[in-house]
């Protein structure tokens, strides 16, 4: 049995490598995200921007990663995940590049959208590869682990902007930004097809020469395969489209899932787009330092790690919607803090927290799916999600415009974050220590 043989395999150099390079693609993308948040306040200046001009730069990445989430996914589906990751890849590279000799604001504009795309379309690609491959006894940590690499390229984003901008110009942050084409080969030489995808397609052929490779890297004894395939791996569905996501066996989980990623997008691009300026406002002038931002940033990482730990331990609904529920006290406390060193507590806090969250749900998404719309459910999850971070952004502008204070809106992500803790803990159904098949057998009975 093929997916036996895949379950298997030890834990060694060949996990880690995939996670080394997914974990890549996620630093890049993290790190072109920070990067133009630094580069705006630079670029308003010297194009004199208005605010609504600055707040397009940003939605427009938006709608990008929004489209981008949708039609990788689908395509994930139908050409296979290796493929659309490695194109995703090399879009937002290139296009990042672009941006570097972007000769007017509406050029810039489109380049970031191009940005936005590839960026939205290789995150829930490359959870779904990776998901598709970690053991089931510690998938839910591999993921995490891959979304851990998101907090570490925002410290390469805050080097960059204090430490290169400053001598270079912001223009060598874009440029610095294409690094990933050339990353594109790495992913052509280390990263497999997906054996649930291959098989899903009927290419057992491949499917067998990849595990026979597997087991050799990895000094397994090889063996031969059974003449006969497990009802998992004869199953061949024909390609299914967005409706098949609201049938009844999907429908509870599609709800919860774009309820949870609605949410957890609208708080965090609302929070962190914001931020500096609402915070400065009240008199904190502690939040435009570095210091602030390393803090800030160096807090994602263990919340990473517990959150890796937890989803094993407690699993993935309950580690989901206790680090959402703590997201929002911690954002109601932020919001209320009288003084600097408060405000860097709960500041620290409410970054543990909810960056662990943004590691589980990536965990928690591709499982609520079969192999054959796997991508397409997490791209949907996903795109809709962005929805939330474009909503965001501008309701705050309006709030502050209408004149209430950092404490309101900050009452309003914690009540945000609350009910999804909601959504979750009635909505959602528990995958640990499962096979995917086992996971799908489970939730259809």
């Amino acid at each position: 049995m093929i997916l036996e043989r895949l379950e298997e395999l030890p834990v060694g150099t060949f996990q880690y490598k995939l996670l080394l390079v997914t974990g890549l693609g996620w630093l890049f993308d993290s790190m072109d995200t920070g990067i133009i948040s630094f580069i705006l306040p630079i670029l308003a200046k010297e194009w004199n921007l208005t605010p609504a001009q600055m707040g397009w730069i940003g939605s427009m990445g938006l709608i990008g990663m929004a489209l981008g989430a949708v039609l990788a996914g689908t395509f994930a589906d139908r050409i296979g995940r290796k493929k659309v990751f490695t194109i995703t890849v090399l879009l937002y590279s290139l296009a990042t590049g672009m941006c570097a000799v972007a000769w007017s604001y509406e050029s810039l504009l489109f380049f970031r959208f191009l940005v936005g795309f590839g960026l939205g379309g290789e995150l829930p690609v490359a959870a779904t590869l990776m998901s598709e491959y970690a053991p089931s006894h510690l998938r839910g940590r591999f993921i995490v682990l891959l979304e851990s690499f998101w907090g570490i390229g925002w410290l390469v984003a805050a080097c960059i902007s204090y430490l290169v901008i400053p001598a270079f110009g912001w223009k060598i942050a874009f440029v610095i930004g294409t690094l990933p084409a050339l990353y594109v080969f790495l992913i052509r030489l280390h990263m497999p097809e997906s054996i649930r995808y291959l098989l899903s397609k009927g290419r057992v052929d491949e499917a067998k020469e990849i595990i026979r490779s597997l087991e050799a890297k990895l000094k397994v004894e090889s063996r031969p395969f059974a003449s006969e395939l497990s009802e998992a791996e004869k199953e061949q569905p024909k390609e299914q489209g967005f409706s098949v996501l609201w049938t009844s066996p999907y429908r509870l989980r599609t709800i919860m899932l774009w309820l949870a990623w609605f949410g957890i997008v609208f708080s965090y691009y609302g929070i962190f787009m914001w931020l500096p300026s609402i915070v400065y406002a009240q008199g904190f002038a502690v939040v435009k330092t570095f210091e602030y931002v390393l803090i800030m940033t160096l807090a994602q990482l263990p919340g990473y790690y517990a959150a890796a730990w937890l989803v094993e331990v407690i699993g993935r609904k309950y580690t989901l919607s206790l680090f959402l529920l703590l997201s929002g006290v911690c954002s109601f406390f932020f919001g209320n803090a009288g003084d600097a060193a408060t405000l860097l507590l709960w500041g620290a806090a409410m970054s543990f927290f909810n960056l662990g969250a943004w590691g589980v749900i990536y965990t928690y998404t591709p499982e609520m799916y079969p192999t054959a719309i796997r991508a397409l459910g997490s791209g949907w999850a996903a795109g809709f999600g962005r929805i939330g971070g474009m909503i965001a952004p501008m309701l705050v502008g309006v709030m502050l415009g209408q004149g209430f204070g950092m404490h309101t809106v900050f009452l309003m992500f914690a009540s945000v974050f609350v009910m999804i803790s909601a959504v979750v803990i009635s909505l959602g159904k528990e995958s640990r220590q499962k096979t995917l098949e086992e996971v799908e057998e489970a939730f259809q009975n």
